[in-house]
């Protein structure tokens, strides 16, 4: 399983996405950031073959969006979690496959002091109690959960490398990092990586285009792969497919990849 914030499938597909994911070993692909409606793609990129692919763009143009790429076609889809603000919003959506759901999620941003934050606030206001709901049900029916993506939210110091200086950033704030303790927590999901990758710091997953921080490995680990525990527990390996050099990045996010038992 992977999931890579793609900053805009069009423009990542000229900067070697299309190749990435012919040679991936990933049953399935989750993107966020894909920034274009089905009929923006190329074809070999809207339905690269090999995959059934799920696409839920948002309805605001040139924002957001999420697809799903699986090797086996789903038993069922779902676009959104019931929710009347974000669900045409390109934030969330879901394929059932034999035994597991598996979800792409691309969680605002925010942006302390503006609206983009107060929104980003709303969503996950929401989406704990739909998350805590999906792990209920899914333990009542015996499946298990993997919700990938971009989820914006550093939870502790070892998961920034600038910690100190971003405390007030969005990202990185004491309400947010409290919100995924609750989660962690109350409803017994996994942060996979971080339990395949106790106490170190990272591995991160994003670094910023300014200045060099990339090349200093000065990022941020913000894309995950949050699991029931069932599922969490057959996680063998976890790493970052983090670029050789800067000029060969097709995103400022870098995929993350888990090896599920079956």
């Amino acid at each position: 399983m992977t999931t890579v914030n793609v900053n805009g499938l069009r423009a990542a597909a000229k900067k070697g996405f299309v190749e990435w994911l012919a040679e991936t070993s990933a049953d399935v692909v989750c993107l966020q950031e894909v920034r274009a409606e089905p009929g923006q793609l190329p074809e070999g990129v809207r339905e690269p073959e090999g995959w059934y692919v799920l696409h839920a763009p948002a309805a605001a143009k040139g924002r957001a969006g999420v697809s799903l790429l699986s090797r086996r076609e789903p038993d069922r889809t779902r676009t959104g979690f019931g929710s009347a603000e974000f669900d045409t919003g390109g934030r969330y959506a879901e394929i059932d496959l034999p035994g597991v759901t598996v979800a792409s999620l691309y969680l605002p941003s925010g942006e302390v002091g503006t609206e983009r934050q107060d929104e980003k606030v709303r969503f996950m206001d929401e989406f704990l109690p739909y998350l805590a709901e999906l792990g209920k049900r899914a333990a009542a029916d015996g499946r298990e959960v993997l919700v990938c993506g971009d989820w914006n939210i550093a939870h502790q110091e070892a998961d920034l490398k600038n910690w100190r200086a971003n405390r007030k950033s969005s990202g990185f704030l004491p309400e947010e990092r409290a919100w995924l303790t609750r989660l962690y927590g109350e409803t017994g999901w996994t942060d996979v990586m971080r339990a395949l990758h106790p106490g170190q710091d990272g591995p991160y997953s994003w670094w910023s285009y300014r200045g060099r921080a990339f090349d200093n490995d000065s990022g941020w680990r913000i894309d995950l792969h949050v699991a029931t525990a069932g599922l969490a527990g057959r996680a063998v390996k976890g790493w970052v497919e983090r670029a050789a050099a800067h000029e060969e990045r097709w995103s400022d996010h870098a995929p993350v990849t888990v090896v599920y038992e079956s």
